[in-house]
């Protein structure tokens, strides 16, 4: 679990800095040269979905996620229990449900691509589905630590 979070982060990482080089060579080129160059436009774009999906999906844990807590601060612990399993249980549910549509949409897209760079739209829209498979996963992980008793102490960020 170590090893994937490690190369889970990496990547990310990788994606943010090609990004950032990305916007760096578009300053450059627009503003040092007077010649900006269309395909710094569409990659930033494209290397920004990737990052906030990625992110989402493989990168940001739980705790770190801000919440609105007033209700989770008053309740029991058998209720915090209920709570996150119901929560969990909505939000993995969806997520599952989803995975078909977002999925046959994401295939479906395969056969458009992007003007400048054509790359195709299916590898833009993938880590959508990639985040839906997450959070399938952290739903039924959330639901078996709440059925265990973990994690009902915390206290989350207040909003």
């Amino acid at each position: 679990m170590k090893l994937f979070k490690k190369v889970a982060d990496s990547f990310g990482g990788a994606i943010f800095l090609c990004l950032f080089v990305t916007f760096l060579v578009q300053i450059a080129a627009r503003f040092g040269f007077n010649r900006p160059l269309p395909w710094t436009d569409e990659l930033a774009v494209i290397l920004y979905i990737w990052a906030i999906l990625w992110a989402a999906a493989f990168m940001v844990p739980e705790k770190e996620q801000v919440v609105f807590d007033l209700i989770w601060n008053s309740a029991s612990k058998a209720t915090r229990r209920w709570m996150r399993i119901v929560g969990n249980a909505m939000i993995g549910g969806l997520a599952l449900v989803a995975i078909p549509a977002s999925w046959d949409y994401v295939h479906f897209m395969a056969r458009e691509s992007s003007p400048v760079l054509s790359i195709s739209f299916q590898w833009v829209f993938l880590p959508f589905v990639l985040l839906l498979i997450a959070l399938v996963f952290r739903s039924a992980w959330g639901i078996y630590g709440a059925i265990k008793g973990q994690g009902l102490d915390d206290q989350g960020i207040s909003v």
